[in-house]
Formats: C-alpha cells, structure tokens, sequence
C-alpha cells in the first residue's frame, strides 16, 4: 500500500496551472513527549517536520504527558512542568518543575516493558536519555526523544522549529499562519491530521499554492501487545518494545 493510499487529498482547485518541478511536503505540528506511532508516520511523510512551540502550551494535553499499556490498563507519563500561572505561555518556554523525573519514567517503563521481547534492544539508549537527560526546557526534551525515536525507525525527515522562521505568528487566524509558514519552509504540499479538517481554510491553501492532504489513521493493523485489551494510542515505546525492528510492519508510511 502506497503512502498516498493513506492520506485523502482536498479537492480545491490548484492556484495554478503550471506544473511544479518539484514537490516539498511540510506538516507542522507542536512536539508531544513520546507521541504514537501516528506522530511518527507524519514525520516519516514529509521532507521537513516543524515543532509548533511558539504557540500557547494546553495543559491536560500530549505536549508533556503520553500512555503505556500495564497490567492493569494505560496508564500516563506526564513530565512535570511549570505551567501555572502561565497560561499564556508558548510551549518553547514551559520548563520543567522536578528533576527527577526521569527515573520515574524510567523505573515505569523498567517495570512494565522490562519483560518484552525487544526491551533490552531499546533499553540502553533510552535509559541513557531518561538518566541523562538535564535538560530543563519541555521542547528540548520533546525533540531530544522525536530524534532518538526517529533513529530507531529509521526516519530521516528534518525536524525543526517554527520560530527558524520569520513570519506573523500572532495572526489570529490559523489557517492563515499554518500557510504563511508553509511558504516560508518552500512548502508545495502540505499534510495534516484528520482533526485540523475543522478548521483548515481550504481555499487559502489553494489560493497560496499549496496542496492540502490529510493522514487516514484507520488501517493500523494490531500488533503483538501485551495486557489486553489492545489499545493504538499508546507512546510508540509500546511499538518498539512490542515488535522491535518489525515495527515498521505495523505503521502506514512505511508500506
């Protein structure tokens, strides 16, 4: 199955007749702590992935917090973060309010994937970053584990920030920033979740030039995971200890 098969087009008209001599694909999205396997099929999509975290920080969200599965259900990672008070505070300034919780990430992990099959595959580089890490910056420490992650998949997309470029981050309209930094990326195509169909300015992206796509995320096949019931919205750790070097099998971008 081919990546296109995964993703429907929008049906705006194109802005222009002429035909491209090339294609470039951005998505842009704020960085999550070890995301699903969905996050990592868009990056693995594109030719370039940019972290949206000059934009307001949502509490109760994916930006600091994920899920692994455990004997008695998913459970929440959540990285503890200074945000009361700041809630007007982009993502790229939000820090983290304990140190220590990366062993507790650790030890979780340690404790509900030490005994499947791929762990210790996995279990060197990853206790290095939990142990290691001292980074106090939420984004940091977000991007720092999408690069390891990526590694391990073999993704090689370029990962980069919304504030490398110069545009109107304070434009009100969304539709309207997401296509202005599209552009200054040199963007022909640009790929979105199916949720952003709610309010992405259709129109807009064809008037600009830019193709509009959305990822289809209802043909992940299960794989072999511990402590049913299956659950897919779980961290990609689950993916990697569970499956290994086959994970690629049960992604779609990889097909």
């Amino acid at each position: 199955m081919s990546r296109q098969s995964e993703m429907t087009t929008s049906g705006a008209p194109a802005a222009s007749p002429q035909r491209r001599t090339a294609v470039r694909t951005v998505a842009v999205v704020q960085s999550n702590y070890i995301p699903w396997k969905g996050y990592f099929d868009l990056i693995q999509m594109v030719d370039e992935f940019i972290l949206f975290d000059d934009v307001q920080y949502t509490r109760r969200d994916w930006r600091n917090r994920n899920r692994i599965k455990t004997p008695s259900g998913t459970e929440w990672l959540s990285i503890p973060v200074n945000s009361k008070g700041n809630y007007l505070a982009p993502i790229k300034d939000i820090t983290v309010s304990d140190d220590g919780w990366g062993r507790r990430h650790w030890s979780a992990l340690l404790a509900n994937y030490g005994r499947a099959p791929h762990f210790k595959t996995y279990a060197e580089r990853f206790e290095e970053l939990y142990i290691g890490l001292r980074e106090p910056r939420l984004s940091a420490i977000n991007l720092r584990f999408l690069t390891v992650v990526c590694e391990a998949l073999g993704i090689r997309t370029r990962l980069s920030w919304s504030m490398d470029y110069q545009f109107d981050r304070f434009q009100a309209d969304r539709s309207q920033r997401l296509a202005e930094l599209c552009k200054k990326a040199g963007a022909t195509r640009y790929i979105s979740g199916p949720t952003a169909k709610g309010y992405i300015d259709e129109e807009l992206f064809a008037r600009e030039g830019i193709e509009l796509a959305y990822l289809d995320y209802s043909s992940y096949p299960e794989y072999p995971q511990a402590h049913p019931p299956f659950e897919h919205r779980v961290s990609i750790l689950d993916l990697l200890f569970n499956t290994g070097p086959e994970a690629p099998r049960y992604m779609l971008s990889f097909r």
